[in-house]
């Protein structure tokens, strides 16, 4: 059982709701961004929904858990949930933040708070579970001490009857709660671009494209593993956001500046920080080949990873007999570095040799 208590912090005041909050309790359970992401609460969100919500928040905490209003300098910015503890003394955390509140560390700071105080009271786990899509809430798990523990796979309905994976994210009362930055941080302006292709990332949208491109007989014989289904490659696209602000990889569009057109994908993976060591793939839609789009590519993203990661090796392997992104590489500034013999399987089911590339920090292209 969780004693009812008012926390502050900061500019933040953790309470009771009450019904002063009904207004903007209603307002911000209507945000579009709210009901995306908590397709639970009734649409369209009214006021006596809100009134309805105080006294299920009333029975949270005689139920064991806590129900906070979470206002900034008095006025309403949010709400945040806790879990009557389960048999083994863990609790399961949730939130929300009203519109006007957003981008303001109010959900890092209320979530830290709150789960220090349940600390505090002698619960040693809090868990919190966020769509792989809600990268706001990713990265509020991520700055208040929380660490990823797994993925839940078609775990939730969204409101459009699609089924979305979650992200598991723990936090122990012996852990030290600090925050866990990203080791891939975003683009500032959220892409990259010379003048001639632009890196944006991967969109639903691009998902026909990309199929299209990897099917093409060309891109077909050095790719790794049959051609994806569309709802793979949707799937892949929406959780471009997750891997990229979790540090595990970077999946970009090369887009043609001028047009806008998608012209093909370029990858930045297997990303092992302990090593300081990425990899990285690419591929581009026959119609867009023979303009140096592709070095171009390869060459703005490589360098942004060295100017803004802690990157020192960045690495390629390409099949022997593919003389193109060899030439692509080379004019990227790697250099070959070694063989691995007999390593992609092809299509008629012999081995091909994998000549492995290398650029360093350490030698700039």
């Amino acid at each position: 059982m969780l004693p009812r208590a008012v926390l502050s912090t900061g500019s933040l005041v953790l309470r009771a709701p009450e019904e002063a909050d009904v207004e903007a309790m209603t307002a911000t359970c209507g945000d579009p961004v709210t009901a995306r992401f908590l397709p639970v609460l009734p649409a369209p969100y009214t006021e006596q929904d809100a009134r309805d919500h105080l006294a299920v928040a009333a029975r949270t905490w005689e139920e064991g858990g806590a129900e906070f209003t979470v206002a900034e300098n008095g006025a309403y910015a949010g709400a945040l949930r806790v879990s009557p503890p389960d048999r083994w003394g863990a609790v399961e955390i949730g939130y929300l933040v009203a519109p006007w509140a957003r981008g303001k560390g109010v959900a890092t700071a209320a979530v830290r708070a709150v789960t220090q105080w349940l600390f505090d009271q002698g619960v040693h786990r809090v868990e919190l579970a966020a769509e792989a899509e809600n990268l706001a809430s990713l990265r509020v798990a991520l700055k208040a001490g929380f660490r990823e523990e797994g993925r839940r796979r078609d775990a939730r309905e969204t409101r459009d009857g699609r089924l979305t994976d979650l992200v598991l994210f723990g936090r122990l009362a012996l852990d030290a709660g600090e925050e866990t930055p990203s080791y891939l941080p975003p683009f500032e302006g959220g892409e990259l671009t010379d003048g001639v292709v632009r890196l944006t990332p991967m969109e639903v949208g691009d998902a026909g494209e990309f199929q299209r491109m990897m099917a093409e007989p060309s891109t077909a014989a050095y790719a790794v593993g049959p051609v994806a289904t569309l709802e793979e490659i949707e799937r892949r696209c929406r959780n471009t956001g997750y891997w990229w602000v979790t540090g595990q990889r970077i999946e970009l569009a090369i887009r043609d500046a001028a047009s806008g057109a998608f012209a093909g994908h370029v990858q930045l993976m297997q990303v092992v920080p302990l090593m300081g060591q990425a990899m990285v793939g690419y591929s581009l839609l026959e119609e867009f080949r023979g303009r140096g789009l592709m070095t171009r590519a390869v060459r703005l993203l490589v360098d942004w990873a060295f100017a803004h990661t802690p990157l020192h090796r960045i690495t390629a392997g390409t099949n022997a007999s593919n003389e193109a992104s060899h030439a692509v590489l080379r004019r990227a500034g790697f250099e070959q570095e070694c063989v691995h013999r007999e390593l992609f399987l092809t299509g008629d089911g012999t081995r091909a040799d994998d000549v492995h590339w290398v650029r360093l920090r350490s030698r700039p292209a």
